[in-house]
């Protein structure tokens, strides 16, 4: 029988220091404000062993394990250099396509045309020809399933008027994201000098394309598409080789070799695997599936708090509110070894009482949490509302207690 054990998150309590008083909250609070988790040696898990072997060693240029709630690396390798990323060049594509979606400035039904370049276009094809009536749903699977060099130009055309002006949209989104090791000179990734890209920086397009657009993730694992007459089959091998596998993209040319993103979810925990230059394009399955389920057989996310959850107040002196609640400005993943919730603890520091005026977001204190009482990862917490300052009234009163608190403090020293 399963034994389970639960820990509950204690009230705050507050120590007051000389310099910088503090407030010391055991445990953390569970997703959905709940303030019980179930913890114990397994959780329904096999045992995980004590010590973590790295990452597995693949043949390939470069490659990027990541968890894709928090963002945490498990593995890398060479993970930074600039290398050609050939056909992963349409995640950017897919990327704006679904932003231009969530906006409503295209629609999935619209009709798009196709030009003379879309259409003579080489590599890899969807085989649209002008004067066909394709919808944006038709091109997505185009670009996702057939990687059509041909769909993505119409559709790079559609969106940002010309090719050339889509591409410098692919480069600012880019920039935005962090990418710091890619520049795009096209929408589909043909060979170019100028052309290129990280594993890292696609590790972080796949995560941003996974948590910003999750209604339209989902057709990155269709297996195969009809279009004309013509079925094709998704080149990623994952989909049909690792049952956890629903995304993301392969590339390949002589330059670049075998590339593949791919994403695989057990349970409530995802990961991200990307593979630059891997040697053929079974190398690139093997080697992604190896990454995949390393992650998953040693590692978990946990949700350790919610975007506005309070987990602490701060006295505000002079202001309309005399107390103001603080939190985090956005959801927070753990990354843990599988198996070891029950090893985690935080602490909260916050000053015992700030002046105002406080804005919304202001950076008011910290929580660090512990593993094995060791720190692990370290949030800001901020003040969840403005506290503008208060009328004469609560600035004297507010005045006056402050000078009464000073007497005391000196006379119990």
């Amino acid at each position: 029988m399963t034994i389970r054990s639960y820990f509950k998150l204690n009230s705050i309590t507050f120590a007051v220091a000389l310099l910088l008083p503090v407030v010391i909250t055991p445990g953390f609070a569970a997703e959905n404000d709940a303030v019980n988790l179930p913890v114990g040696p397994n959780n329904g898990r096999p045992q995980t062993p004590l010590i973590i072997p790295p990452a597995p060693t693949i043949d390939a240029k470069s490659y990027i394990l990541m968890d894709a709630s928090s963002g945490k690396v498990l593995g890398a390798n060479n993970a930074d250099v600039q290398l050609p990323p050939a056909s992963l060049t349409k995640l950017m594509t897919l990327y704006l396509t679904f932003n231009a979606l969530a906006h409503g400035q295209i629609h999935l039904d619209d009709k798009v045309p196709v030009s003379k370049k879309a259409w003579q276009t080489g590599g890899s094809r969807m085989f649209i020809k002008p004067n066909d009536e394709v919808t944006v749903r038709e091109l997505l699977q185009g670009i996702i399933v057939d990687s059509g060099n041909d769909a993505c130009v119409a559709m790079a055309e559609f969106i940002g008027g010309s090719e050339d002006a889509f591409t410098d949209l692919m480069n600012q989104e880019a920039a935005r994201l962090g990418m710091k090791n890619t520049h795009f000179t096209d929408c589909n990734g043909l060979p170019h000098p100028e052309h290129y890209s990280s594993a890292g920086d696609m590790a972080i397009l796949a995560r941003a394309i996974i948590m910003q657009f999750p209604e339209y993730y989902k057709g990155f694992s269709q297996k195969e598409f009809t279009y004309a007459g013509i079925t094709q089959q998704n080149r990623n091998r994952l989909l049909w080789r690792y049952p956890n596998t629903d995304g993301l993209k392969t590339g390949h040319t002589d330059e670049a070799g075998y590339c593949l993103v791919s994403s695989a979810k057990q349970g409530n925990t995802r990961f991200i695997a990307a593979v630059f230059g891997a040697p053929s394009d079974n190398a690139r399955a093997e080697d992604s599936q190896a990454l995949l389920t390393y992650a998953a057989r040693f590692y978990e996310t946990k949700k350790l708090y919610s975007a506005n959850q309070v987990l602490g107040q701060v006295r505000v002196w002079k202001g309309t509110d005399k107390i103001v609640n603080v939190g985090l400005s956005s959801n927070i993943y753990l990354t843990i070894p599988a198996g070891r919730i029950d090893k985690l603890s935080t602490q909260t520091m916050l000053p015992s009482k700030v002046n105002a005026p406080i804005q919304k977001g202001q950076v008011l204190g910290k929580v660090t949490v512990l593993l094995n009482n060791k720190p692990l990862d370290e949030y800001p917490l901020v003040a969840l509302k403005d506290d503008p300052v208060g009328g004469w009234w609560t600035r004297m009163s507010d005045s006056i207690s402050g000078t009464v608190h000073g007497w005391w403090s000196k006379k119990e020293i």
